[in-house]
């Protein structure tokens, strides 16, 4: 097996802030579990990654008890790495532990999409990895700037626009099914 699937940040801190919000969550969680019993049935590794902020009060210190995996995502991991940095590459021992094991291809998925997926995306590519971007297994919440709130689904957009064909291949779990299985979804 060449190709092993990141779950990203899939993990109780999240629900914990206020930008939580369970109707945009409900579906994305059908996604990714979908993409996860997938990447089981045709024998992928699970790597599961957990983003953490000690000493810092959040929800994400792992003092408060959420470094766990969401409700609904407690899989078997193949292996866990704990990251402090947005990506799930410069502090870990993640590209190591593919590398002995000759994975060359990531598949990623989880929250947020525009920053801890996104930016393992990229560092996965510069990296010399494969990468298969699955959007729609990716969670992210509305932005505000300068006044204008952007929509998860034009965040998702944005991230899918600038990393297809630079840093990944944008695709679908209905498409990696196919691929993977032999099965038309």
């Amino acid at each position: 097996m060449t190709t092993a699937l990141l779950l990203i940040d899939v993990q109780a801190s999240f629900p914990a802030r206020d930008y939580w919000d369970e109707a945009l969550a409900g579906p994305w969680r059908a996604r990714q579990r979908a993409l996860l019993d997938l990447a089981r049935e045709a024998g992928l590794p699970l790597i599961r990654i957990f983003h953490e902020e000690p000493d810092s009060g959040t929800p994400f210190d792992p003092e408060r008890g959420l470094i766990r995996p969401l409700d609904g995502f407690d899989d078997a991991a193949a292996a866990t790495f704990h990251k402090r940095a947005h990506n799930a590459f410069t502090d870990t021992r993640l590209e190591a532990w593919l590398r002995e094991r000759g994975i060359r291809r990531v598949v990623v998925s989880g929250i947020r999409t525009e920053q801890c997926c996104e930016t393992t995306t990229r560092v996965a590519s510069d990296l010399g990895f494969a990468v298969d971007f699955v959007g729609e297994a990716t969670l992210t919440f509305p932005m505000t700037r300068h006044g204008r709130t952007w929509s998860a689904e034009e965040i998702r957009a944005r991230t899918e626009l600038v990393l297809e064909r630079r840093f990944a291949r944008i695709v679908d779990v209905a498409t990696l099914k196919k691929e993977w299985c032999g099965v038309t979804a």
